[in-house]
């Protein structure tokens, strides 16, 4: 956590969080992260108009080093990975035989490693994943959460930001489009599906521009200086409940809050950025070019308003939405945004319309179409 007056921790906040270091981690000196620092509407205003650091250390970080690494993962994921080179990183699945999401990964490729930074507690699970399909491929994934901490730099300015830093000209994601149902063989280009800019740190680690800002992964002996000199060149510091209000109001999923055991990357959003749809090869394919073939996953992901609720009322993940008292979904992540009120990422059945009258947990909630 950063060190900073009035940081509250999100443990201290909520027991039951999955936003702390995994166990494995927390013994290894793992800190817990920062849910607000005593004013969570300033530190959502200053994300999303200027620019703030939050502290995302609690993420897992999985080093994969070794010459075969990027055809090792393009075969085991859901991303076309085969050519990354040093300077590039994406997203990436691991599913299950029936096309279920298992694991989510963000990717970095600094030319010798593959870093890997994973939900709170889910990197145990691809790492054991990963390790059972070493074989003989020249790789050697290893749990590096210890070594390495994740930072973001969130907002408009974000990229001004990190030239503190030394790094300059960080290029916008840059996605491909979707293509439409049985489109034609070839017609996807061979890489990834979305690529980040990634840039060596002259201090160590290396910064990635994404789609709320810019990712730093640093070694955590060094993270207590790269916070000192962004916060002496004026970065205002922000926790994770700032950091959450955004990304439900960009419509971000997270795997373990937007997901359930039968989830699929179609129903959440992730074939523009975490599934080539045209690799092939890999655990989950004809699932996920069935689903997308046939053009009608069966659910959604939706952004809901919830009315009436208070910040100490927000439905928890996994609470069920009703409509005329028959379940049709469930809640994600809910907040209180700045602007929004409180609102909610949902999973619903594909056949809800729009304008569905929606109860999650006795209060009324309505679909924002977009």
């Amino acid at each position: 956590m950063i060190d900073v007056a009035g940081a509250v921790a999100v443990e201290a906040i909520d027991e039951q969080t999955r936003d702390r270091p995994a166990p494995e981690h927390a013994a290894a000196g793992v800190r817990p992260v920062a849910a607000h620092y005593g004013d969570p509407m300033r530190e959502q205003r200053l994300l999303a108009t200027e620019v703030g650091l939050v502290d995302r250390s609690h993420r897992g970080v999985i080093a994969v080093p070794g010459e075969e690494r990027a055809g090792w993962l393009h075969t085991l994921t859901s991303q076309h990975l085969a050519q990354l080179r040093a300077g590039q990183g994406s997203e990436l699945l691991v599913l299950s035989p029936h096309g279920h999401i298992e694991q989510h990964a963000m990717v970095a490729e600094d030319g010798e490693t593959a870093w890997l930074d994973t939900e709170p507690g889910d990197t145990g699970g691809l790492l054991t994943y990963l390790e059972k399909m070493r074989f003989f491929t020249r790789v050697d994934p290893r749990d590096a959460t210890a070594d390495r901490a994740l930072l973001s730099l969130v907002g408009p300015r974000a990229a001004e930001a990190v030239a503190v830093l030394g790094v300059t000209g960080l290029a916008e994601p840059d996605a491909l489009p979707v293509p439409g149902p049985r489109f034609p063989a070839g017609s996807v280009p061979p890489r990834p599906s979305i690529l980040y800019d990634v840039r060596p740190l002259p201090a160590g680690g290396w910064a990635r521009r994404v789609r709320l800002g810019v990712d730093l992964l640093v070694p955590r002996s060094g993270m207590a200086e790269v916070v000192g000199e962004l916060t002496a060149a004026g970065t205002p510091v922000a926790g994770l409940w700032a950091y959450e209000a955004l990304r439900v109001a960009a419509r971000l999923p997270r795997v373990g809050f937007e997901t359930d055991h039968r989830t699929i990357p179609a129903e959440i959003g992730l074939v523009g950025s975490a599934v080539h749809l045209e690799k092939g090869c890999y655990r989950g394919q004809e699932t996920v070019a069935r689903v997308h073939n046939l053009g009608r996953p069966p659910r959604r992901l939706v952004l809901l308003h919830l009315d009436g609720v208070t910040s100490d009322q927000l439905p928890t993940v996994g609470t069920p939405v009703t409509v005329d008292g028959r379940p049709v979904g469930f809640v994600g992540t809910a907040v209180r945004h700045y602007e929004l009120g409180p609102v909610a990422l949902a999973v619903l059945k594909r056949s809800v319309p729009d304008d569905a009258r929606l109860m999650v947990d006795g209060t009324a909630a309505a679909i924002d179409p977009e």
